[in-house]
């Protein structure tokens, strides 16, 4: 008798061990998103949080001693980070560096070619650009200014969702995205999430934060309690409820 086929997970991370400098920092990692699912990463500082989002984007500092990283079924492990890019990877950085000289309209031009492996033309990126400003809701003047110079924090993070807006990417990281921000920045955020999810609703999402705040407006399927560089408990989201009550001394203590 047929039986159905177990759906691949967007992204798999299999017992991932990563060190830097001699330092076991990732301890055996293990989680699993599905399309369409929205997942939560929460710890205390240095538990190995932002690591594991610069490691899934294959950052060079860091090096995989164990396990795997795998996006829809196909091991990433050892690609650079640009072919991870091309294959629907993407990092919301904490801190989005400045580029002085490069356009929000060149630099996307750039990734959206890069994304698709075709040349992308300037009509099509303004077009695009214009359609998704008018739902972010950002002035379309933006697109000429400089990538993130003299941005404010919430100009910087709204931008990051314009790029995963138009990278239309398979698995989206959001590394902090919420570090910095004031209560209406924070709804900026996390609605324009929402927006860019309503239109690619089988993208898969994981947001790398501290606090619950984010995720009032951005519900997660599951939240992964991280701690000293492994999960410690995984959960629904009255886990992030249970975090933001009582701290993380409960599970430290473990």
């Amino acid at each position: 008798m047929a039986t159905d086929a177990v759906p691949v997970p967007l992204l798999a991370v299999e017992d991932l061990r990563v060190v830097a400098d001699d330092n076991e920092i990732l301890r055996g990692v293990t989680f699993e998103i599905a399309p369409g699912e929205v997942h939560a990463l929460m710890g205390p500082n240095g538990a190995g949080k932002s690591t594991l989002a610069n490691v899934l984007l294959g950052h060079p500092g860091y090096r995989v001693t164990g396990g795997a990283i795998r996006v829809k079924g196909e091991d990433v492990t050892t690609w650079p980070t640009e072919v991870r890019g091309k294959a629907g990877m993407f990092l919301a950085f904490q801190h989005p560096e400045a580029l002085s000289g490069v356009s929000v309209t060149q630099f996307l031009r750039q990734a959206m070619s890069a994304r698709r492996g075709t040349e992308v033309s300037v009509l099509e990126v303004r077009l695009a650009m214009t359609e998704w400003m008018e739902r972010l809701g950002m002035d379309p003047a933006f697109g000429e200014r400089y990538l993130n110079e003299g941005f404010s924090g919430g100009e910087r993070k709204r931008n990051e969702i314009l790029q995963m807006a138009l990278l239309d990417p398979e698995v989206a990281v959001l590394d902090e995205t919420d570090s910095g921000l004031d209560v209406d920045a924070l709804k900026v955020v996390g609605s324009g999430v929402r927006t860019v999810r309503e239109l690619r609703p089988a993208m898969g999402v994981l947001v790398v934060t501290h606090y619950q705040r984010i995720l009032v407006d951005l519900i997660p399927d599951r939240v992964h309690l991280m701690v000293d560089g492994r999960i410690a408990e995984s959960g629904g989201a009255e886990l992030a409820a249970r975090i933001e009550a009582g701290g993380y001394d409960a599970w430290r203590a473990r």
